[in-house]
Parts: structure tokens; sequence; C-alpha cells
């Protein structure tokens, strides 16, 4: 065997992979390194060793990258959340996202003549999140509030996100004193023991309201009402301050009950010149400046004329089917989540169309039904979830035969694979491939495909 356990080896990094780690070669064998991005060359110490793969971490650093710069977050060794501040966000980051999106198209749907566009970046790849999930544990310097430290279950505490708003901070550490002061327990995953499980924050930049949830393992927390007061008189943008239930095992952070201490339960974001109601369940993207691009992009993709019917499946909250009922003459959400499908028919109400049906159900389930009971889509757009699209999802899309599809996507992996699928029937050609980076510093890529009918 070429690499063994526990040694040192030089590598040179030549590719990243899907969780921000480096990729070489030592002697034919694939080596992923933690810890090493593009252009490194590094003494690799390997951990452990497969038929056809070795694991191994940089011990020493021979010749740094071109694209390597030094962390903005001093958290950024230690914290999960971040894989990539590392590489320049230009040349590095936004390249490699890019390349990832090519690599995919044809390493797993195999297209050779299918043009990636130039990746869409942002302006400012921080601050630019509207929610933070924290989790909050027993540590040997008191409270802690933050994310998963690296490859472990143990947790970093944060004064300040780089990637979320300044207020973020200020609120976690009353959060923090509070808990410390009145010797509220911390919920033990081990033993389901404890009250605190998770400080959630959600930030609406655009009418600068801020929705605060804590999740407990109970009914209430203690001293709930002083810290009510707290928050309430601290942040003047608070609008929305919730208990959460959360009492089952495991490390779900939200439970179905939600309770609300101060002011209402829902805060209002907005997408352009759209408005959503956004509750603690709600799922909502994180990063409102590049959705608005990326939806723009589907819309333009749909190439609406105002005739048409379309199917949105996996619709969230409506986000997207709003932006095409902009020019639609009809959309038909579909979502596995009531509360999100009741979210989408308030949206759609207030933000006055009545061209929306929504439907709850399995998408694999409804949009066989709906079609089988005659309806029929002239586009169809699909955003799935990291899986991509169940196989009937697919087989249901190629009977209806619509005129184009949009598939917008957050893994280019399942993506390529749906999008072999739909093409290998003959009956589709990818027209466009646009990525947009939504989560700077992070390897994940959003991307947007036009499918025409051949």
């Amino acid at each position: 065997m070429s690499v063994e356990k526990d040694q040192i080896y030089q590598v040179e990094i030549i590719d990243l992979g899907e969780s921000g780690e480096g990729i070489g070669k030592y002697e034919g064998m694939t080596v992923f390194v933690d810890g090493g991005i593009v252009g490194d060359v590094v003494k690799v110490k390997i951990n452990t060793v497969k038929k056809n793969y070795a694991l191994g971490k940089v011990v020493k650093m021979i010749k740094p990258s071109a694209f390597r710069v030094e962390p903005a977050c001093p958290y950024f060794k230690k914290c999960g959340g971040c894989q990539i501040m590392n590489m320049d966000y230009t040349k590095g980051q936004l390249f490699y996202k890019e390349k990832g999106v090519k690599d995919a198209i044809e390493r797993i749907g195999g297209f050779t003549d299918v043009e990636v566009l130039p990746i869409i970046g942002m302006e400012t790849p921080f601050r630019y999140r509207n929610k933070g999930q924290y989790l909050v544990a027993e540590g040997k310097q008191g409270v802690q509030i933050g994310f998963f430290q690296k490859g472990t279950h143990s947790v970093v505490n944060i004064d300040d996100c780089l990637l979320q708003s300044e207020q973020h901070q200020i609120i976690n550490q009353i959060v923090r004193d509070f808990v410390m002061e009145f010797g509220i327990k911390i919920y033990d995953e081990k033993t389901h023991k404890g009250m605190l499980r998770h400080v959630m924050i959600r930030h609406s930049e655009a009418l600068g309201e801020i929705m605060v949830v804590l999740v407990v393992n109970g009914e209430y927390l203690p001293k709930e009402a002083m810290l009510r007061e707290r928050l309430v008189e601290a942040v003047p943008e608070l609008k929305s301050l919730i208990v959460n239930v959360n009492t089952a095992k495991g490390n779900k952070v939200l439970g179905n009950k939600n309770r609300v201490l101060a002011g209402s339960e829902t805060i209002t974001d907005q997408i352009g010149n759209l408005k959503f109601n956004i509750n603690p369940l709600s799922f909502f993207q994180v990063n409102p400046v590049q959705t608005e691009v990326l939806y723009a992009k589907a819309l333009e993709y749909a190439d609406l004329s105002g005739d048409e019917t379309v199917f949105d499946i996996y619709c969230g909250i409506g986000a997207i089917s709003l932006f095409l009922a902009q020019k639609a003459k009809k959309v038909i959400g579909i979502e596995l989540i009531q509360e999100a499908i009741d979210d989408a028919k308030a949206n759609a109400a207030n933000n006055g169309f009545s061209n929306c049906e929504f439907h709850v159900g399995k998408a694999e389930t409804v949009i066989s039904e709906l079609y089988e009971a005659g309806n029929k889509a002239d586009v169809v757009v699909v955003d799935p979830p990291r899986k991509g699209c169940e196989p009937e999802v697919l087989e249901t899309i190629l009977a209806m035969a619509p005129k184009r599809i949009v598939y917008v996507s957050c893994k280019p992996s399942t993506m390529a694979r749906d999008l072999k699928i739909l093409c290998e029937s003959g009956a589709y050609k990818i027209a466009a491939v646009q990525p947009v980076d939504q989560f700077g510093h992070t390897v994940h890529v959003e991307c947007v495909v036009k499918l025409e009918k051949i």
C-alpha cells in the first residue's frame, strides 16, 4: 500500500471536496486533507486509510497557496460553520464553487457540452445571514453559546459571528449572563435533563425586525419574565420573543409548540417587492440579497408570458411561487410541511395574489395525484432539498411534458444526477446553468438551471 496510517507525506492540494477539505494525490492514492486549500504544498499526517482513499491533517505548511488569506474570524480554526474563510473570496472561493458545479455537471451528469455561466458572487460576504441557530452548553468557563466545533459535538463559544448581524452578540450575551446569574440548567443531550437547549435569532434587514426564540426542554423557562424585560429593553428592534417547547430526545433544534413571550409570533421579511411573514418554524432563505438574485434568475428562466400554469414543487412558504405568480396565469405549489403551506397561503393573500393554490403532502404523491386528475404544467420549477428530487417526481414531470423546467439546487451533485435523468429521456436539453453564491465562506453554492423541451 502506498499510504500508511500515522505516516507523514508531502502532498500538493489540487482540488476541494464537498466539505471544504483539500484533495491531493500521493503515489496515485487520493488524500483528503483537513486544513488544506488548493495550491498548498503540505506535510500531511494520515489518520485513516481506506481502499481507494486516505484521510489526513496538515502538520506542516511547505508552500502556502496563492489563494490563502488570513481568516477574518478568530474562531475559524475551531468553529465548523465556515469551511473556507481562509481562501480569497473572489479568486478562490467563487472560482472553486463555480468549478464544483462544472465538475458535477460533467462527472455525475455526463454533460460535456454544457456551458456553466460565471458565478454571481456577493458584494460583501459578511453579515449576510438573517438567521442564527446557537447551541447552548456548559463549559469550563461558564455557559457556552455558539456552534459545534469542527468534527465534534463540543460547542465553541461565539461572541460575534461575522456572518450574522451585530445584534446577535448583544442578545446572546444577555442570555448568557441571565443563565449564569440565575443558575438556569442547560440541557444535556445525553441525560435529557436541563432546560435551555438553543437560542435562535431571526433578523429582517429590510424592515429592521428581530425575532428571538428560546428553545426549552419544558413548557416554561425559569425567570423568563425577567429575561423578557432585559431583552425588550436592550433590543428596540425586537418584535417577537418566543418560547419554543422541545421535549424530544435527540438534536433536533425546534419543537412544534410556540408560546409568545413578547410581541407577535412572526416577523416580516422582504425579497424584492414581496413581503413574507416568518414564524419560528418557517423555512426562509438565509441570504435575502442573493435570494432575490436567485429567484429573479428562476423567473427569467421560466420565461413566462402570462398564460402559463406553473408547478412549484418543494415550494416551502411560497417564496418562489410568488415571484412566478407575478407573471404566470396560475401557480400550483406543493410542499410536505403543513405549517409552510399555511404560511404560503397567507403570504399569497398578504401580497395580493389570487392566482396561487397550495397543496400539502409528499411531492411524489401530490404531483402524481394532480397529474392523474388532469392538471398539467406549462412550466415546472423544482427547488428540492439537498438529497434532490424523488425519482417519482422526475417521472411525473416527464409524463407531464412541460415546455420548460427550472431546477433550483443547493447541492450540485444531486442536481447533476437529476438533470441526467431528465435529459436522458431525450425530451429535454440544458439551456443555461447559473451558479449563485448565497453562502460566502462556506462550501455551499446555489444553482439555477433552465431545461427546454426538445
